[in-house]
């Protein structure tokens, strides 16, 4: 049987689960849950999750370089990272594993979603270092935030369901709910440190058109057994390797 942090089990009639055999999971979350290793490796110790977020979560390995390569490129004053769309905490929580923060934010307007963020930072011992929001990201950030030099705004935007990856070209324009657009330029007028997680697909000249004059963007692809998985996009003076 699973080792469960507490014993915690998930609320019932919330749409939180836990499934522990195939036969529980819907036929269109199968191959999803066959890798839940890959997505959370403690998952037998009482991850939870909501049937949506199997198709929006970032798979540890890539949570974990990312998280990496923030905290090594981000200038040295900035010292708070915001998780604008936390999801079930797969970014929060390899931010706060990171340990190059001294503050994190973790937003999440769905009241489940965030429940089951709580509950895997909990697993992986890192719930009491991260600030828990619920609420729109665009209002709690403004609110919260704006004014402040210290902040980097980490954003991984919903890219409307899983079949975003039949396109050849992911067009940002229409990415939905939100479009690069409304995103970019949302969060830019508030933090000059900014990271975007998009498709792989993505289409980078429409990126490109955000760079500022005279500067470049750095555009790293994160890969998982040999395939890119995603991409993240980094906005302002983060110093990489190299460079």
């Amino acid at each position: 049987m699973p080792e469960y942090v507490d014993d915690d089990n998930p609320p019932e009639d919330t749409g939180i689960h836990h499934w522990e055999t195939i036969a529980e999971v819907p036929e269109d979350v199968k191959k999803y849950w066959a890798q839940r290793y890959m997505i959370f490796s403690k998952y037998d110790r009482g991850i939870w999750m909501t049937e949506e977020a199997w198709f929006a979560v970032t798979p540890e390995p890539i949570a974990n370089k990312i998280a990496t390569h923030v905290a090594e490129a981000a200038p040295a004053n900035k010292t708070t990272i915001i998780d604008a769309f936390a999801g079930v905490g797969g970014n929060a929580i390899a931010f706060a594993r990171e340990g190059r923060w001294q503050q994190i934010f973790a937003i999440e307007k769905d009241p489940n979603v965030l429940e089951c963020a709580r509950q895997n930072a909990k697993v992986y011992g890192v719930e009491k270092k991260i600030f828990w929001i619920k609420g729109d990201c665009f209002d709690e950030i403004n609110k919260r935030f704006s004014g402040r030099n210290d902040t980097v705004i980490f954003a991984s935007p919903p890219w409307g369901g899983p079949g975003y990856n039949v396109d050849q070209v992911f067009n940002l324009s229409t990415m939905q709910p939100y479009s690069l657009d409304a995103i970019y330029k949302s969060f830019a007028k508030i933090c000059n440190s900014l990271v975007l997680y998009l498709p792989r697909t993505s289409d980078l000249n429409q990126i490109a058109k955000y760079t500022p004059k005279g500067r470049k963007l750095e555009v790293s692809h994160y890969c998982l057994r040999g395939a890119s998985k995603a991409l993240c996009v980094y906005f302002g003076d983060f110093q990489f390797e190299g460079e």
